[in-house]
């Protein structure tokens, strides 16, 4: 099946800049105003950061890397005469100045590629949310801002599992693309607003 992922992508575009991502009654402390975003993070896994330009330019938000929030596994080829999965350079600093000259790029990125290492094998995996979940708390917890990161399905499912301490590593929790998950942090806790939302696309390009 051939999936358009542009023409998803701004219809996702289009929904953040013009509509709401509220979907239930606010909090009694909330001001009243709209859920509108203050920051954008990609991943640096090229479909994504397809994704995060057309976002950051409907929105006009830096678009910002975020080499953590990548797919499981990393960039790899699969050996199947080895029954190996060996690691690949990934896309370099070039190639990002050269198709997406917005891009804040990390410092530690050159032209050797992002990922430039092996399979990230399952056991490696919760920690990396762990760390991102923490990273994501020092840099916005407390303040007023409004986070988007623009990652994947396998991030999304261990990324879950750390902010509501799910330890058990059987369970799935299903993501169309192009969906939005929204997550509340406050004083009392955290609260999953809604997942999977996809209300503002075609039927025909649920995939």
């Amino acid at each position: 099946i051939w999936i358009d992922r542009r023409r998803f992508s701004k219809f996702l575009a289009r929904f953040l800049r013009e509509g709401s991502l509220d979907l239930m009654p606010k909090r009694s402390n909330d001001s009243g105003a709209e859920a509108r975003l203050t920051h954008l993070y990609t991943s640096l896994m090229t479909r994504a950061v397809a994704t995060g330009a057309l976002v950051a330019t409907a929105l006009d938000l830096p678009l910002v890397a975020w080499e953590d929030i990548h797919e499981t596994g990393g960039i790899y080829l699969d050996n199947e005469d080895a029954w190996l999965r060996v690691g690949q350079p990934g896309r370099n600093r070039s190639y990002f100045h050269e198709r997406y000259p917005d891009l804040q790029l990390p410092l530690t990125l050159g032209n050797a590629g992002w990922w430039n290492r092996p399979f990230e094998e399952r056991e490696q995996r919760p920690a990396r949310a762990e760390k991102f979940l923490i990273e994501l708390l020092l840099r916005h917890g407390g303040r007023d801002d409004r986070v988007a990161i623009i990652s994947h399905g396998g991030f999304y499912n261990y990324l879950l599992r750390a902010i509501f301490k799910i330890g058990r590593d059987d369970c799935w929790f299903g993501l169309n693309n192009a969906a939005i998950t929204r997550i509340d942090f406050h004083g009392e806790g955290v609260d999953l607003v809604y997942t999977n939302r996809l209300d503002f696309l075609p039927r025909e390009l649920v995939t």
